[in-house]
């Protein structure tokens, strides 16, 4: 399916799915959307337009693929490499999906127990009928990561791109910010004037980024309000949370940036601040150690990495969400995420997918700090983005030179 045009479809490379279905003795992949609800199916199909009737696609092991659609939204599948059946009335949709999954076994977006929530698409009653009329349903992530959380060549340039402009943005946004103590500076004009940034450089948000003040940095998802939210006061710590693409249908880079209203850190900020980027920097040599080694990881392999040195320290009530989550088409994605605190995801770190890093320590009434980068899984091993992350916390004697010194 072409991604952006209506009525033609993204074709994934049937070898290597027939390839993937073999190898986990699976005999198809169903595909299942009805007002967004997959987006896996989504990117995957290359959906645009309406989706307001239930629809199914088979990309069997063996054959052709099968599509079953609504007579009325027959228009995006005109391009379909396969069979389309349509239907009309719920027993036509019944007896074309017996014809389907009868006696086979099909990989859904579903996660027992609701494990994954990022792969738990598929709505219980869907999964029951088809049960009915004689599937066995399976999980698809493996199917996930391989073809729906992959990068291509394109949505890669984006990233880095866009990977450079949120960095110089974080760097000099703070580097202004920590000298304007006292100055009335708010959080929603701090945002304003990131955003304002950001845009002039080519970039669009789908959402406003985060920025919390003091006491407001140690509430992971704070949303600042005008008239509502904080004053840049002296000694107070700067959390900037910043995400944004080349276009809303790319892959976006999602950052992290800790700044310091003040010159001198005190001394249990920078014990908290060198705790958190150990534990960043921990996971990533966890994921290049094992890409040099030709190693398979999973998610929740990092994610022990990183919280160990942050329990070490003493921290480990304060390092309240996961390391790190998939970034694909969405900024949270439907492919690994490093996690075994949340979830518990054992999903392997593949060629193609990329993901955030981002431990934090979060004291609730004092202060928090999160170190966030971005990873993609390249064939020659991993990619860090920015290309230089953060290594001292921004304070109002940084200088000029140096990217994120102090």
């Amino acid at each position: 399916m072409a991604h952006g045009s209506r009525g033609s479809l993204r074709v994934i490379d049937q070898a290597e799915l027939r390839e993937a279905l073999a190898d986990a003795q699976v005999d198809g992949w169903l595909l299942f959307a009805f007002h967004g609800l997959n987006p896996v199916a989504v990117r995957v199909l290359g959906l645009t337009g309406m989706n307001t009737r239930r629809l199914f696609v088979l990309f069997p092991r063996e054959g052709e693929p099968t599509a079953v659609a609504h007579k009325i939204e027959l228009q995006g599948l005109e391009s379909f490499p396969g069979r389309v059946i349509p239907y009309a009335r719920w027993g036509e949709l019944h007896q074309a999906l017996k014809s389907l999954v009868a006696g086979r076994t099909v990989a859904m977006e579903i996660s027992p127990r609701d494990a994954v929530p990022y792969l738990d698409r598929v709505p219980y009653g869907v999964v029951q009928l088809l049960q009915e009329l004689g599937a066995k349903v399976v999980p698809s992530g493996f199917l996930v990561s391989r073809f729906a959380a992959r990068w291509t060549p394109g949505e890669l340039e984006d990233h880095r791109f866009a990977a450079e402009i949120l960095a110089d943005v974080a760097r000099a946004t703070l580097k202004q910010a920590a000298r304007e103590a006292e100055s009335e500076l708010t959080e929603s004009a701090l945002q304003a004037r990131v955003v304002a940034e950001v845009e002039a450089r080519g970039l669009v948000f789908n959402e406003l980024p985060i920025v919390g003040f003091g006491a407001n940095s140690a509430k992971p998802h704070y949303e600042p309000h005008p008239g509502r939210d904080a004053i840049l006061r002296k000694g107070d710590l700067i959390l900037l949370d910043l995400w944004a693409g080349r276009t809303r249908d790319t892959v976006f880079a999602d950052q992290t940036w800790i700044g310091f209203a003040g010159t001198q850190l005190p001394p249990q900020v920078r014990e908290v601040w060198q705790t958190v980027r150990r534990s960043r920097d921990a996971a990533l040599e966890s994921i290049a150690r094992a890409a040099g080694d030709r190693r398979r990881i999973a998610g929740y392999e990092i994610d022990r990495a990183a919280r160990a040195v942050v329990e070490a320290a003493g921290y480990g009530d304060a390092f309240v969400h996961r390391t790190g989550h998939s970034i694909d088409r969405d900024l949270h994605g439907s492919g690994p995420h490093l996690d075994d605190y949340e979830t518990h995801d054992d999903r392997e770190l593949v060629p193609g997918v990329g993901f955030s890093v981002e431990p934090g320590i979060y004291l609730s009434g004092s202060f928090g700090i999160r170190s966030e980068v971005n990873v993609f899984m390249g064939a020659g091993g991993p990619e860090v983005t920015p290309r230089e992350p953060q290594v001292e916390v921004i304070t109002a004697a940084t200088g000029d030179r140096g990217p994120g010194t102090g």
